[in-house]
């Protein structure tokens, strides 16, 4: 089929950023299975390329352009898929093509005019160049290192360039038989299987020019190879106009989110909810990948913590009543618990980030809970049975988890202080490490304890202990908690800043509407994320289905 029907196929399918790389592997499939070109559009027959590529190499190596090729051992059939076999004849990479590790050191590098073609996505520039010619470049150690195979991507580059210390270019022995381009997208396609599963080491992962000449690559006509570069320069177009159109959407749902925000801070509350109402209409036309849904949650808890979410009615309690009520409460626990009342700042107006509405208070995080703790400082004798003891691990995926837990005795758990210990309706948050600034809401009545680096907060009775959790998980509290980071090694929380965080504290019956309706909205994008998974799940396989009949010749 020409490359004009194909665009006008694939361009049902094409708003996903995976399915153009999905398109890339079927295309290579296609064509070693032998199902890209009817068998009489074939130009050569594939023992006669072999011959030619081997009398090619010969003379590279008489005139000292190559090293003589050393004997390779023969393909076996284990090394070879076997659906692509009975259709195609495979031969090792050495014997096709000439490696070349890199010679510019890339730290090094001076730049100049010439590409230099490092590990990373894009190009550097270099005032020399090491070749002249047409290859796939492939990485030589790990793109992750600590331990791990991985490589990210290859790279196909023309004419003159520098190549770093660290990569390995491959040109065929003779570009009128073998495509450069070709071996460079079936290397892409396989990369896992070819490239990555003959990486070695430990510290340092890395693959050697040895086991790259030892992948097997399929000879394919060079009509089939020439049909493989077209579809892919395709490819190549459809890639550029998909990344355009989604930087597009991502300056528009930024945009919109901006304005958004912004109207939180200086519009009118019916204005705010209009446009409020306007993102949500659209909100499907905005949102193509998670990261777009993670963007409105975070708006929508922005809205809801600067009392823009919901229309501000007049409740029979301003908050400040309930305030007091709190901080009786919090007396009182601490005069039964014997905790001492945690010292906080004085809220003044040059305090206050932002103005609230109407019946709202600024208060401190100490004056909303009974206690705001840690656990435990030094580590507990360990126990294969007994209380559960929980490690940051075991909460920073925003959830409760007793999996892989670790014990301590009965007889330690009852000699913690009581206060130390975590309960139903209690929010634990995360005060150490990357994963800081999470909290999670305790639904178990299931003893348990946890280590320093997490926070217990006790919320004071009346209040809406769903609002506060929300709270912590907004943006708002989460910069607070970014600002008053201590130690570089190991980010900390100290409980001092964190029982100062300021908190916008709206009517009891307000927290119960803003609750309800970030409720609803979140349900909205649980909806949007598992329609995204299960349309990107339908598009991979129109795709498939769509392909497979359009460039399979008839």
């Amino acid at each position: 089929m020409n490359a004009h029907a194909l665009l006008k196929r694939f361009d049902i399918v094409a708003d996903h950023p995976g399915n153009i790389p999905a398109l890339r592997r079927l295309i290579v499939d296609l064509a070693v299975r032998g199902k890209l070109l009817a068998a009489d559009a074939l130009d050569m027959d594939v023992q006669e390329m072999l011959r030619r590529i081997s009398l090619k190499a010969d003379e590279l190596a008489s005139t000292g352009v190559i090293k003589k090729l050393k004997p390779i051992s023969k393909i076996s059939d284990d090394e070879v898929p076997a659906a692509y076999l009975a259709h195609c004849t495979f031969a090792r990479l050495g014997s096709i093509a000439n490696l070349q590790k890199g010679l510019t050191g890339i730290q090094s590098s001076t730049p100049g005019e010439f590409p230099l073609v490092v590990t990373s996505a894009g190009r550097g520039t270099c005032d020399h160049f090491d070749f002249d010619g047409a290859a796939a470049i492939i990485p030589l150690v790990s793109s992750t290192g600590h331990g791990n195979a991985s490589i990210n991507r290859l790279h196909y580059q023309e004419g003159k360039f520098a190549l770093g210390t660290i990569l390995c270019a491959v040109f065929p022995f003779d570009e009128q038989l073998i495509s450069a381009r070709f071996l460079y997208e079936y290397l892409t396609a396989f990369k896992e299987e070819l490239l990555v599963s003959k990486m070695i080491g430990t510290a340092n992962v890395t693959l050697t020019l040895g086991k790259i000449a030892e992948v097997p690559v399929p000879i394919l006509a060079p009509a089939v190879q020439r049909r493989v570069d077209e579809l892919m320069a395709l490819c190549d177009q459809l890639e550029a106009a998909q990344q355009e159109r989604e930087r597009r959407r991502d300056r528009l749902a930024a945009a919109s989110l901006q304005r958004l925000n912004q109207h939180a801070l200086d519009a009118t509350p019916e204005a705010q909810r209009e446009h409020a109402r306007f993102y949500l209409k659209h909100l499907l036309l905005l949102i193509s990948r998670p990261a777009h849904i993670k963007a409105t949650r975070r708006a929508i808890l922005n809205l809801a913590v600067r009392g823009k979410l919901v229309e501000q009615v007049v409740d029979a309690e301003p908050a400040s009543v309930l305030l007091k009520r709190l901080q009786a409460d919090i007396k009182s626990y601490g005069i039964q618990n014997r905790v001492h009342p945690a010292a906080v700042s004085a809220i003044t107006h040059g305090t206050a980030p932002y103005a609230l509405p109407a019946g709202w208070v600024w208060a401190r995080m100490a004056s909303l809970c009974r206690v705001v703790t840690d656990g435990d400082h030094l580590p507990p004798p360990k126990s294969d049975h007994g209380v559960a003891f929980l490690t940051i691990g075991n909460v920073s995926s925003g959830a409760l988890s007793f999996a892989n837990s670790r014990y301590v005795s009965q007889d330690y758990f009852d000699k913690i202080t009581p206060y130390r210990k975590p309960e139903l309706g209690d929010i634990l948050y995360t005060v150490v490490g990357a994963s800081y600034g999470r909290p999670v809401l305790v639904e178990t009545d299931q003893p348990f304890c946890v280590q320093r680096h997490i926070a217990i907060l006790k919320p004071a009775a009346d209040l809406q202990l769903r609002y506060l959790h929300l709270l912590l998980k907004s943006q708002f509290v989460y910069d607070q908690a970014t600002a008053s980071l201590t130690g570089t090694a190991q980010p900390t929380i100290p409980l001092r800043p964190l029982r100062n965080f300021l908190i916008p504290l709206p009517p009891l019956g307000m927290q119960h509407r803003i609750v309800a309706k970030v409720d609803e909205l979140m349900a909205l994008c649980d909806q949007l994320e598992a329609q995204l998974t299960t349309t990107q799940t339908d598009s991979r396989r129109l795709l498939e289905a769509v392909l497979e009949a359009a460039l399979t010749p008839v």
